[in-house]
């Protein structure tokens, strides 16, 4: 059987595992995002994100979909389904070494206005002092071929910290997404996003998870498109349901 179909019943797997058990647990958000300066599209944005993420025994998913809006009222909407299966749980055998404490098979699924693009490898659960979570996926990337694009190699490094200042609580979370060149046709991409955010609903009530804070987003050769560079601060509220 071909790498490339073992992670499609991967993920077919994944989603009958979500549909059939109860989550361990489960987050679902939405994110207002307004920044300005961009190099690619419109210099302005206003970007709305729904996020869901979930636990299950067997497999783990997140789901994100922005709907973007540029100063010049463009618009597109973009989205990633991102299932993974627990190896640990699927063999009974414990997965584990060194900061590694599980092995899943990773895929993604994302979509655009203009391709849909698919993502199969594996990921890495790991255990870092201080950090909330953290994993890598390694990924090959099998892109629709528009805009010249071709097939490329993708890491994936998705991490959050939390910490105090005093009596108030902040969340450093975000993600790290790099991928090869593919000769002429596309540059070597690098997006490092990362949210600071100060939990605000606490002072509302204990169980109001409103935060307000900044996104920062450094992404060489956007789109890999050489030489395509951004440096951007966006202004940030994100309410957890």
């Amino acid at each position: 059987m071909k790498f490339t179909q073992l992670t499609a019943l991967c993920a077919l797997a994944s989603t009958a595992a979500f549909a059939q058990a109860k989550p361990v647990w489960q987050d679902f958000s939405v994110t207002g995002l307004y920044g300005e300066n961009y190099e690619v599209v419109d210099d302005q944005q206003t970007t709305l994100t729904v996020e869901y993420a979930a636990k299950v025994k067997y497999a783990d998913v997140f789901f994100f979909m922005d709907r973007l809006r540029g100063g010049d009222d463009v618009k597109s909407t973009y989205f990633e389904l991102s299932p993974r299966l627990s190896l640990s749980e699927v063999t009974g055998q414990k997965l584990a070494f060194g900061p590694v404490k599980d092995v899943l098979i990773s895929t993604t699924w994302e979509g655009s206005d203009n391709a849909d693009n698919f993502l199969y490898g594996v990921g890495f659960d790991l255990d870092i002092p201080y950090f909330q979570y953290a994993s890598l996926n390694l990924y090959r990337a099998n892109n629709e071929k528009v805009f010249g694009n071709k097939d490329d190699y993708q890491m994936t490094l998705t991490y959050g910290v939390p910490f105090k200042l005093g009596a108030e609580d902040f969340l450093v979370d975000g993600f790290l997404d790099w991928s090869t060149a593919e000769k002429d046709a596309q540059a070597s991409e690098l997006n490092w996003t990362t949210q600071w955010k100060w939990n605000a609903g606490k002072h509302i009530s204990p169980d109001t998870r409103l935060y307000l804070g900044v996104e920062h987003s450094v992404w060489n050769n956007k789109f890999g498109l050489k030489n395509q560079d951004e440096n951007n601060v966006s202004a940030l509220v994100k309410y957890h349901f």
